[in-house]
């Protein structure tokens, strides 16, 4: 008789892991191995990757899931390998091809004025098979369904889409670009691939995906699902090692420390005033250091809390 596998018991748990999300997986079944794997009761991750995509995938659990939604606007940098002469219906080597032509030679000059093109503001029409939301549905589900899908541009901003390595192509070897991006958010590296084949005259899809760092992990120490299953079975405490402390993904906002009378008044969800700054949101922290909640300034001195940190760190009454 097989028997069935243990039910996992959910613990609190808060912090942020910074997961090396392997080719093949969604980003919620990454996220939901991993919440498995910790125990977590309650758990997020900070925008999707792709399947095919691997590297930095942030993923909070418990109160850190309250600052996911900033992380989404983060700053962003991939490394990707671009195949020329073929388009897909996913603009990635996942899709069905739809076209294959021949690759023209192409002057490094001619490339580079290209990718100058689609740096900065730009206009980019989304893939039809993304996670954008139409009606309360996936795009991907109605493109899935073979119904017609029109994407509407939408602004996004490339900081940089520079060459790599063209050594395949002047090679005679595949014709592949080795390439860089760093981009802001809701920026499809998939479409940006795209209208660079179609620049060129010769189509072109992502073979290769890599996130390099998300804002503010400009240098994660990143951790594999094997390496977390490895520790997993040594010991709790071992894994829970691998996780940064909420204030680690606070430190994009500017900060705001509050007296203990003041940290108390915030936690209750009054408003403050006499709290210099300048105006917009910020990271809350009382005198000990720790993260209280998100709040707003509105230029005349005047802290709004906007969410509050449940610590079981800090007691309801303000003491540590």
């Amino acid at each position: 008789m097989t028997q069935k596998p243990k039910k996992t018991r959910f613990r609190p748990l808060d912090g942020i892991l910074l997961l090396d999300k392997p080719s093949g997986l969604s980003s919620n079944q990454a996220l939901q191995q991993a919440r498995h794997l910790f125990r977590a009761a309650k758990g997020g991750h900070t925008g999707s990757l792709d399947p095919l995509a691997t590297g930095l995938l942030p993923l909070c659990f418990g109160e850190a899931t309250k600052i996911a939604g900033s992380l989404l606007g983060a700053r962003k940098a991939y490394d990707t390998v671009a195949r020329l002469g073929v388009t897909t219906d996913t603009d990635d080597a996942e899709g069905q091809v739809l076209r294959e032509r021949p690759v023209p030679p192409i002057p490094l000059g001619r490339l580079d004025a290209v990718l100058r093109s689609l740096t900065g503001s730009l206009q980019q029409r989304p893939p039809i098979y993304s996670a954008l939301k139409r009606g309360g549905e996936p795009l991907y589900a109605k493109a899935r369904r073979g119904e017609a899908v029109d994407v509407e541009t939408r602004p996004v901003t490339v900081h940089r889409f520079e060459l790599q390595s063209a050594a395949d192509l002047l090679d005679d070897g595949e014709p592949l670009l080795r390439l860089q991006v760093e981009c802001g958010s809701g920026t499809y590296v998939r479409s940006l691939v795209r209208d660079l084949g179609e620049a060129l005259g010769c189509g072109a899809h992502v073979q290769e995906l890599r996130r390099l760092w998300v804002d503010p992990f400009r240098e994660p120490r990143m951790w594999t699902l094997e390496a977390l299953r490895e520790l997993a079975a040594r010991d709790e405490r071992s894994l829970d090692a691998c996780l940064l402390p909420l204030e680690a993904g606070l430190v994009g906002l500017p900060p705001v420390e509050l007296t203990e009378a003041a940290a108390l008044r915030f936690r209750q969800g009054q408003r403050l005033a006499g709290v210099p700054g300048r105006p917009g949101p910020v990271a809350v922290f009382g005198p000990e250091g720790l993260a209280l909640g998100l709040g707003s300034l509105d230029g005349e001195d005047r802290l709004a809390p906007q969410r509050l940190f449940n610590r079981p760190d800090i007691s309801p009454d303000g003491d540590c």
